[in-house]
């Protein structure tokens, strides 16, 4: 998201109202980011809320002010493995996906690899490449901004990703519709 750099900039210098409506321009895309990699919205709450403190804390070190969305989305992602590494756990999901299992409550079969638990078994650097590719639309550029790794490695990610996806995916059609 783009903002206006002269409130990013008073941030910088301090003005807590001025960070306070830039926090509430990225509230939902924290919110979301962080439902993504926890599933609870108590857990999203408890990340976003360490996320606003340290940003808050560490916005006068911000060197560039038309990043804000990109350096807040960053310390977000740390607190979200950081939570993730005390659990022990990572249980990402898509917010249509969640959206969907609420309204529906459908059971498939016990059996079945969903898309979700698909993405649980992808190493860290897999998974949050796939979930800010396609989940947050963000471009290949930005993720390896965002993830501190070159443009090259982020696309080889991407790939090996969806290979290991696909594989886990079809084994489990397959085991389903031998079961069937």
């Amino acid at each position: 998201m783009k903002h206006d750099i002269e409130l990013v900039e008073k941030a910088i210098k301090g003005d807590a109202q001025a960070f306070e409506q830039l926090l509430f321009k990225e509230e939902q895309m924290l919110y979301y980011k962080a439902l993504s990699y926890f599933g609870r919205k108590e857990d999203a709450l408890d990340v976003i809320q360490e996320t606003t403190c340290k940003a808050f804390l560490a916005i006068k070190d911000l060197r560039n002010p038309e990043y804000f969305s990109t350096w807040l989305f960053r310390i977000l992602i740390r607190e979200c493995y950081q939570l993730l590494k005390k659990r022990d756990r990572m249980i990402p999901y898509d917010e249509m996906e969640l959206l969907r299992k609420m309204e529906h409550k459908q059971e498939l079969p016990s059996d079945s690899l969903h898309l979700g638990e698909a993405l649980s078994k992808l190493n860290e650097s897999y998974q949050t490449s796939i979930i800010l590719f396609y989940y947050h639309d963000l471009s290949i550029r930005d993720i390896a901004e965002v993830m501190g790794k070159p443009v090259g490695t982020i696309k080889t990610y991407l790939r090996r990703a969806k290979k290991h996806l696909k594989n886990e995916l079809e084994r489990s059609y397959k085991f389903n519709e031998r079961t069937i």
